[in-house]
């Protein structure tokens, strides 16, 4: 039988022209993956949430913008780049808040740009001009695998960073899924503890079943429970009576956009759950790379957040309705927590601490 260790969350299958996913809309039932080859179906699969999480979204967004140019290794310049804008406009409607989206297809874009001569790829490589499309093709190619790599790297930094803050046997509390299916390999908020599993420290992690779509419930404490890890189930609305029994001495979470205050957008619930620690004086860390960091942002303010179906809440879970026929329902997929109850954003090049701002700022500056 396949356990989840035998795919990646998002891979490309070149030969194919093809994404494979795993459905994370059908785990823990069932173990299934998907070969995405339209835009539609790369679309679907962000806004339906067979793949999420931040990071994850980013390597979908460049791995299917090249997956889906590459029909067009025979146009001409200006048909080659009139597509790309069209789709990487159209795959980047999926979803508002995970700022990963945006960042790769931007990513995609500016090594096209270098190609074309207009300015140099995201690493500041200089490339030769006046190629052809196929050969722009390649281009993109090579900086979707990058940005592929680039995340396996990251989160294994993230967790390296995190375990400098924990002790063995802690018990860690995390909400939501910012384990291995919201990136490629590792997490960004479960790589400390992953890490901590390889070298014995003995976590204890709880995790919020994260209504209303549960993602805690059949994604983390699915990952973490054939990982051998030691993992408790909760419900959201469970975590201050669990912080107030002492059994928690750390919260992990990851995010989908951090302002450049230190405002972190995340999944629903985030921010009780920061406010509950805050009250037991549990540490509250957020598992940051770089990438989810938006700067252009000032605060958690200016984070578009995206109101989801109505039938998350009222039905989908059930056999029937267990809501009355009409009632308006109140469903973001996301809230900000204030970076007041935040103690540490845990990014790949170590931890920042207040104030956010310039700590932010410091960082990229250096980069």
């Amino acid at each position: 039988m396949a356990s989840l260790n035998d795919f990646d969350t998002v891979e490309l299958l070149d030969e194919e022209s093809a994404l494979r996913i795993i459905d994370q809309t059908k785990l823990p039932g069932k173990l299934e993956v998907l070969e995405l080859r339209t835009a539609k179906e790369i679309w679907d699969a962000i806004y339906k949430l067979k793949v999420r999480g931040a990071p994850a979204i980013g390597v979908t967004a460049a791995m299917g913008i090249y997956i889906l140019m590459k029909p067009y290794a025979g146009a001409d310049a200006e048909e080659f780049r009139a597509q790309f804008d069209r789709t990487a406009a159209y795959l980047n409607s999926s979803r508002p808040t995970a700022v990963n989206l945006s960042w790769a297809l931007a990513r995609m874009e500016r090594v096209l740009a270098g190609c074309e001569g207009a300015a140099q790829t995201a690493e500041g490589a200089d490339v030769p001009k006046g190629m052809s499309s196929r050969e722009k093709l390649e281009h993109l190619r090579a900086q979707a695998q990058a940005i592929r790599d680039e995340d396996v790297e990251v989160c294994r930094r993230i967790g390296e960073n995190g375990l400098t803050l924990l002790k063995p046997g802690d018990g860690i509390l995390t909400h939501c899924n910012a384990g291995q299916l919201a990136t490629i390999r590792y997490g960004t908020a479960t790589a400390p503890i992953y890490l901590g599993q390889e070298r014995g420290y003995h976590f204890r992690v709880f995790c919020d079943e994260t209504r209303p779509l549960l993602q805690g419930a059949r994604l983390t404490a699915f990952e973490l429970t054939q990982a051998g890890v030691d993992c408790t189930l909760e419900c959201d609305n469970m975590c201050a009576s669990l912080m107030k029994s002492g059994q928690v001495q750390a919260v992990l979470v990851g995010c989908d956009r951090v302002a450049a205050n230190g405002d972190a957008a995340n999944k629903i619930g985030t921010s009780v759950v920061a406010t509950v620690a805050a009250r037991y004086k549990i540490p509250f860390y957020v598992c940051a790379p770089t990438s989810t960091i938006d700067i252009t942002v000032p605060d958690g303010d200016g984070i578009v957040i995206e109101q989801r179906s109505p039938e998350e809440v009222t039905s989908m879970w059930y056999e029937s309705p267990m809501a009355p026929t009409g009632v308006k329902v109140y469903n973001p997929a996301f809230d900000v927590t204030d970076h007041e109850l935040i103690t540490g954003i845990i990014t790949e090049y170590g931890v920042l601490h207040e104030p956010y701002d310039r700590a932010i700022a410091d960082l990229f500056g250096r980069l």
